[in-house]
């Protein structure tokens, strides 16, 4: 149903009705009736019902005229158009509220023509990092890693559906009974995901994903504790000597940052592709051409997947690749590309160790529907993959790197790594854990580091220089 059958059903639903008496008043008329039809409430006087009601006729009468799939912006001109409206109807209504429940009301209804709704105020909290709409009733919200409960509700599926609206229309997407999930984003780039029933069981589910409205940068995650400056100097190094990195951790672990993170060390003198299901990459440089995956029409047509954009991709003189993640057949293309030329290569996963990526690009590489050997896959993946950093979101909520491994080459069919750096969870005499170490190993691509110019210090894998001496020599 469009915004505006909704608002029109919504206010005919809200007309205010007389109160019962005998015999029975005849029917209302379909046109909204003013408000003044009840009696003329004194401050605080309105019940909740009657104020949402006042509240759904107010917003109706505003919105009535706009086209409900206007582009409108939150400006100055905007509001100010806005609030004449408001002000007009306000005064026809002829109810008395004090004035900050009024300001509370406009400023409602301006969420609901140009924002999102009741969740308008939690996509523009700093502080929570991601918003979940349960159905109309119950909305939870994250907050430095831990989930609460919101004070936000809807009125009803409804009205969720009216906001689902204004995310998915500017997209060019759409749910409905027959397709009912979507994946979309915000204008500023937050991740979305919608699901409606009969999928939904209780209602419209809206999952966001905030980005942070300042770009985190490497010098963030060092002050949040994410990594320490040893490893920013290493991962740096790697970024720029055109190593291909897989960050690999399990959901909301931060995996997304740290690519956008990453990205932003490839000199501004490279030619990047970006591939993403939804556009979440916010890369500085300015050579960079950003695709985004379509999802198939009603019909069945017109999909355009992650694997039809790396093949693209392909043909575009690409000197960096940065794929948003990898979840199916595209694994092999992205393999495959890797090993032809296109180092430095970056990428994303679900997975909850560097072993484990590992076996999740196998699985990933066989549902691209080609017969090819396990052991080819792994040979693949031996050849292209040169480092894997191991993201996980903490028992405190915090989101830190845990592993920095190497994926140094085959012994039999067994693809080999070793770590570099490691996260020790052992307490020290604070309390807290000792967090990310050197090994003392260091990695085989270390010369590709100082064919680029970087040649780091022994002291960064946890090694004297003479120790280093003897750990190459024996190797």
């Amino acid at each position: 149903m469009s915004l505006r059958n909704r608002l029109t059903q919504t206010n005919k639903e809200s007309q205010p009705q007389p109160e019962a008496a005998a015999p029975p008043p005849p029917p209302q008329p379909a046109a909204i009736t003013p408000r003044a039809e009840l009696a003329r409430p004194r401050p605080g006087d309105l019940s909740e019902d009657d104020y949402n009601r006042l509240k759904k006729w107010l917003l109706g009468k505003v919105a009535e005229g706009l086209d409900e799939h206007a582009d409108l912006k939150r400006t100055p001109t905007t509001i100010q158009m806005l609030r004449d409206r408001f002000t007009l109807v306000y005064g026809q209504a002829k109810v008395s509220l004090p004035a900050d429940a009024v300001e509370a009301l406009f400023s409602a209804i301006v969420d609901e023509i140009v924002g999102f709704g009741p969740i308008e105020k939690l996509l523009n909290d700093p502080t929570i990092t991601e918003v979940m709409v349960n159905g109309p009733k119950q909305v939870y919200i994250e907050r430095a890693g831990k989930l609460l409960v919101s004070d936000v509700s809807f009125e009803d599926d409804d009205h969720v559906m009216r906001i689902v609206d204004r995310i998915l229309w500017p997209l060019g997407r759409r749910v409905d009974r027959k397709l009912p999930m979507a994946d979309a984003r915000l204008p500023d780039g937050s991740r979305v995901n919608v699901i409606i029933p009969p999928s939904a069981i209780d209602g419209p589910v809206v999952t966001i994903r905030k980005f942070s409205a300042k770009k985190l940068t490497v010098e963030d995650l060092i002050a949040f504790g994410t990594m320490t400056s040893q490893i920013a100097d290493f991962l740096r190094a790697c970024v720029v000597s055109r190593l291909n990195i897989v960050v690999s951790g399990g959901t909301g672990s931060g995996k997304t940052t740290l690519l956008n993170v990453l990205s932003g060390m490839i000199p501004e003198d490279e030619r990047v592709i970006t591939l993403e299901d939804s556009a979440e990459l916010q890369l500085g440089q300015p050579h960079v051409v950003r695709l985004e995956a379509r999802p198939a029409d009603p019909d069945g047509t017109g999909a355009v997947t992650i694997r039809d954009l790396v093949k693209n991709s392909l043909r575009m003189r690409p000197e960096r690749i940065v794929v948003g993640e990898i979840r199916g057949g595209e694994a092999i293309d992205m393999l495959q590309a890797m090993n032809t030329g296109h180092d430095g290569s970056l990428t994303t996963l679900h997975a909850n160790s560097p072993r484990e990526a590992i076996g999740r690009i196998e699985t990933m590489s066989l549902m691209g529907g080609l017969e090819i050997p396990l052991k080819v896959i792994r040979e693949q993946i031996a050849k292209a993959v040169d480092l894997i950093v191991q993201q996980a979101r903490l028992n405190d909520g915090s989101r830190k790197i845990t592993y920095v491994t190497e994926v140094s080459g085959m012994e039999g069919e067994s693809v080999v790594t070793q770590d570099i750096f490691k996260y020790d969870e052992t307490l020290g005499a604070n309390g807290k854990p000792l967090g990310m170490k050197p090994t003392g190993l260091r990695p085989f691509f270390t010369p590709r580091l100082e064919s680029h110019g970087f040649k780091l210090p022994p002291e960064i894998f946890g090694a004297s220089a003479g120790d280093m001496l003897l750990h190459n020599r024996r190797r």
